[in-house]
């Protein structure tokens, strides 16, 4: 009867081994640009934060931005009661249960513009419009298109690549965010958060936005 209990576990972890080395490692990305300022910027250097790119082309870059806008708020909220100059270094909320002394993770919301359209002789316009349109918070530049070629572009529409604190992409997302999405979206980032936690391991993700 112990042998066979024995055999029993060995082939449960074998099986339990195979399915773990079957599933795809989360591939660790570095997306880096230069922004309005020339000011090169890299997520890379953003580990241990959750870091959402928002993206879109010319015909979805005021939604972008308003999404942009939105979710640096909902993190940041004492950035509605600063000026322009302080609006983007202000401190994360907190997290429920969060070890005290322990760094919490921050949101990073990233405004890109995706102008892969875009000649190199019109690039200097475009940088000046932009620092016109935004002379203190960062917007970054695609002039490559790498998102658009990477994760795709809903023409019209906000764009989101979501990166987790160990710098891999969790989830891709495309369209407009309503209310219900927002929510989920807020959710899930928090989770991400809470994935690096000293004390804790995993967090379960909303099931609509995962990867």
């Amino acid at each position: 009867m112990r042998s066979d209990r024995l055999a029993l576990a060995l082939v449960t972890f074998l099986a339990l081994a195979a399915t773990a080395s079957a599933q795809p490692a989360e591939r660790v990305v570095n997306i880096a640009m230069e922004d309005q300022f020339k000011h090169r910027h890299e997520t890379g250097t953003m580990r241990g934060d959750v870091v959402v790119l928002v993206y879109a082309e010319r015909k979805g870059a005021e939604a972008a931005q308003e999404l942009g806008r939105r979710l640096h708020v909902h993190f940041h909220p004492t950035a509605t009661q600063v000026s322009a100059t302080e609006w983007s270094r202000q401190p994360v909320i907190g997290l429920a249960g969060w070890p005290v002394g322990a760094r919490v993770p921050d949101v990073r919301v990233i405004a890109v513009a995706s102008l892969p359209e875009l000649p190199r002789a019109m690039h200097p316009v475009a940088r000046a419009q932009v620092r016109k349109d935004s002379p203190y918070v960062p917007v970054w530049l695609d002039f490559e298109g790498r998102l658009e070629h990477a994760y795709g572009v809903h023409p019209g529409k906000p764009n989101i690549v979501i990166v987790n604190t160990a710098g891999a992409v969790h989830a891709v997302l495309s369209g407009n965010v309503d209310e219900v999405k927002f929510r989920e979206l807020v959710t899930t980032i928090d989770a991400l958060r809470m994935q690096s936690r000293p004390d804790q391991r995993t967090a379960a993700m909303p099931a609509g936005l995962s990867r």
